[in-house]
């Protein structure tokens, strides 16, 4: 019972906090896309999708958690929805790899990477990871209508006249046999290595590199050099400390031939990493940190006129005859 609160309260809280921030960033990035666009704008742009996606298939999370882990929706809806909500988990994983490489070619290679620095290759990028994605994670859309399918046949094969109307499982990609086991727990130890560790592995390296070089260029103020340090550590904290968890789940699931029951716990970090990423975009772009800025004066400015609107006018005094 407890975990269930703690599921749906990191739900409801990722939801409330990320949307806001997020279309907030989707705003800026696509005005500075159409106006000059930068890869780095681009991958942003492509991240903040990412998160508005899955924060868009949070509600049935919120439904399937407050439900006691069972799926009471329609059925087609599960696959969909687990399917929708990993491909874009993983992407963001691929997108911050990403980033991490264009600021450590930005700094290494100042020259000759400005030759090659067209938003177009980022474009590409982006296509290329969404196809990544979706082709490793096929399995998830595929495995619960494969569970339901196996639910019709036994159904037929106890003496019904129709498998048409057995019923889908219960819940939604939660329980296995051992014979998908077998083909689950291969695909989730290739996810780790492929789309966990290799993007991992490299924003180490690009962002080791990137401090190291910063720390070197005498031309920089020491204010926007610890800035930059500042965020390529903390990106890396939260690369690692978001998707290492659900991540670290595979290997050990992996390991003990079965499906841990603490995964949709460890899937939680890598969820409240919707919350997270506005907080990228604040440091990484001042195009964001510049509108942020200018809602926040609006909101105040308005707070001013209603205060100001609903506080009592005061009658000038009468002028006594003499």
């Amino acid at each position: 019972m407890l975990c269930i609160k703690l599921l749906l309260t990191v739900y409801i809280v990722t939801f409330l906090m990320g949307v806001p921030a997020n279309i907030l960033a989707f705003c800026t990035f696509c005005r500075k896309v159409r106006r000059r666009a930068t890869p780095i704008d681009v991958l942003l742009l492509n991240l903040t999708i990412s998160d508005l996606i899955l924060l868009a298939f949070l509600p049935f999370k919120m439904k399937e958690a407050s439900d006691n882990m069972a799926w009471m929706m329609p059925y087609p809806l599960c696959p969909l929805t687990g399917f929708v909500f990993y491909v874009t988990i993983y992407n963001s994983t691929l997108i911050l790899t990403a980033v991490s490489v264009e600021r450590y070619l930005g700094v290494a290679f100042p020259l000759r990477y400005s030759v090659w620095r067209r938003p177009r290759y980022a474009v590409l990028a982006s296509v290329v990871f969404w196809l990544v994605t979706c082709l490793n994670l096929t399995i998830v859309y595929i495995m619960p209508y494969s569970q339901w399918n196996k639910g019709r046949e036994g159904y037929a094969n106890n003496g019904s006249a129709s498998n048409s109307s057995a019923p889908p499982p219960s819940t939604c990609y939660l329980n296995f046999t051992e014979d998908e086991l077998s083909i689950l727990l291969p695909v989730r130890l290739e996810l780790f290595l492929v789309l966990f560790c290799i993007p991992f592995f490299i924003c180490c390296f690009c962002y080791v590199n990137f401090i190291l070089i910063l720390s070197r260029l005498p031309n920089i103020s020491r204010r926007r050099r610890l800035r930059a340090i500042g965020l390529a550590l903390g990106t890396l904290v939260v690369f690692a400390v978001c998707f290492g968890p659900y991540n670290a789940s595979h290997v050990v699931g992996f390991v003990h031939k079965d499906s841990q029951d603490w995964r949709n716990v460890a899937l939680l970090s890598s969820t409240f990493n919707a919350c997270l990423d506005p907080f990228i975009f604040y440091f990484s772009s001042a195009a964001v940190r510049s509108m942020l800025k200018c809602c926040c004066r609006n909101v105040m400015a308005k707070l001013h006129i209603l205060k100001c609107g609903s506080a009592p006018q005061q009658r000038p005094p009468r002028l006594k005859n003499t």
